[in-house]
């Protein structure tokens, strides 16, 4: 006989109320969210409010807040009004509150006044860890990625979008006053007189925004980096890999354990470039992970001879490519890279096979530049395929050897930039998947920094409960 499961009365009245905890089973993962607050030294942390004041309204304690903030970021809800309605509708978010229900003001300030303390709390998950075993690898992969701010492109100024916007409104009066002289040779009319009111309305509010593009054009010249977003100050615009694309937001910064794919240290910043993220995201993965030696791997983006000697000198093995930026390369010529340097003689061997004597020391932008060149190339028989000038001279960086190590690296382990990709590119995908499509939910760079520290901290946390389970992961924190 054929029939469908039948649920409970909802008017049915209970002899006994339910017990909350029957509903939430042992490898439930809010009982390692409660867990891991249980375990924390809030007042060492710096959260405010661990002891309540002596008058007022009684406060939540702060783990009830940080419970509800690291549920909410694990399960894809940011939005203090969302975690609001959670706690008064979510069986899981009762059992970890118990039964508490802050209204969304108390949650957002929360959020909002213990951003150092939240960081805190994601660096000790990441300590946690390394004491687990997890990190007992000393190697990372570190990249950097887009995040959407809360900063429409149209309310992001610099100088080529000033000038764009001029030139579009310029256009639109040109063409408005042209409709104008056309009204003007026209037979009077009531409906002439409409169009001709609508246009000089037109025109009024393209005057207005033409002051506005002003004010706002001043504003971005005395700004240091002449550029300014008015929504979120310290948001930017930024290249993304996509040809002719663009995002309006900040530049995070992670270095991921290759092993277990484990985000060891992260920064958020405003400066759209790599180029000098390197070594301080290196050396401050080097101090959590509490190694001597660290392997990094990262892509040709992160390529500057000052970052990499800083990790060098700090004990870091980096490999990564050398972009290909060679004027003569792309125009068919001999590169650098074709030229062979001798150590033992202190001469660079040319494709001809002459040999470019060293000749003397510049300094540029604080490097000692060593110059090579030979007075054999005026006959040389392949000068065309080399050099359109007099003779062809090599530069070298005094400090040039490290650079050459870091290629024989890549040299010798081709697949290093697969590794580098096949780690670091999981974590952004699945925080930007989490986060959604508006990215970040604050403004300004310190709560910026505070919102990813906590999606940080639940990507974190889902990799740990996936790699060794909820039960063995309790038994760490509570050990």
């Amino acid at each position: 006989m054929k029939r469908f499961v039948v649920g409970a009365d909802r008017g049915q009245s209970t002899l006994l109320p339910e017990c909350l905890d029957d509903w939430i089973d042992e490898s439930n993962p809010v009982r390692v969210i409660d867990a891991f607050v249980d375990a924390l030294d809030l007042t060492e942390l710096g959260f405010d409010g661990v002891e309540p004041a002596a008058t007022g309204r009684p406060a939540y304690h702060p783990s009830v807040l940080l419970r509800l903030y690291i549920y909410g970021y694990l399960n894809r809800v940011q939005s203090s009004r969302r975690l609001e309605r959670e706690a008064g509708r979510n069986l899981e978010v009762m059992w970890l509150l118990g039964r508490l229900v802050p209204d969304d003001k108390v949650i957002a300030d929360f959020r909002k006044d213990n951003g150092p303390a939240l960081r805190k709390v994601c660096a000790r998950f990441v300590d946690l860890c390394r004491e687990m075993g997890l990190l007992a690898k000393a190697s990372v992969a570190i990249d950097g990625s887009k995040f959407k701010a809360v900063n429409n492109r149209d309310r992001n100024f610099t100088r080529g979008k000033v000038e764009r916007r001029r030139v579009q409104i310029e256009e639109s009066v040109a063409r408005y006053l042209s409709q104008l002289d056309t009204a003007d040779r026209q037979e009077p009319s009531e409906t002439l007189a409409l169009k001709t009111t609508r246009l000089n309305e037109k025109l009024a509010k393209l005057k207005e925004e033409m002051q506005r593009l002003e004010a706002h054009e001043a504003q971005m010249l005395a700004s240091p980096d002449q550029q300014i977003s008015l929504t979120d100050p310290d948001s930017r615009s930024m290249a993304t890999s996509g040809r002719g694309s663009g995002v309006v937001g900040y530049n995070v910064q992670v270095a991921v354990d290759t092993e277990h794919h484990l985000i060891v240290t992260h920064e958020v910043t405003n400066t759209g470039s790599d180029r000098s993220q390197l070594a301080n995201v290196a050396k401050d993965a080097k101090a959590v992970l509490q190694v001597d030696k660290l392997e990094a791997v990262a892509d040709r983006g992160y390529f500057n001879g000052e970052e990499i000697l800083a990790c060098e000198e700090a004990g870091i093995t980096v490999t990564l490519p050398k972009p290909m930026t060679s004027g003569a390369k792309s125009e068919g010529r001999f590169g650098k890279q074709d030229f062979v340097y001798l150590a033992d003689e202190d001469v660079y061997r040319c494709p001809a096979g002459e040999r470019l004597k060293y000749y003397f020391t510049a300094e540029e932008h604080g490097q000692q530049l060593r110059r090579y060149w030979t007075n054999a190339c005026r006959t040389c028989a392949i000068k065309d395929q080399c050099t359109t000038g007099k003779e062809r001279r090599i530069t070298r960086w005094e400090h040039e050897h490290v650079l050459e190590a870091v290629q024989k690296r890549l040299d010798e382990n081709p697949q290093a930039m697969r590794v580098r990709r096949e780690t670091v590119e999981h974590p952004f995908g699945t925080i930007k998947a989490r986060m959604g499509a508006t990215h970040f939910q604050v403004k300004t760079l310190p709560k910026v920094a505070t919102e990813m520290a906590l999606s940080v901290l639940a990507y974190n946390l889902t990799r740990v409960m996936n790699i060794i389970g909820i039960e063995p992961l309790l038994a760490a924190i509570r050990a």
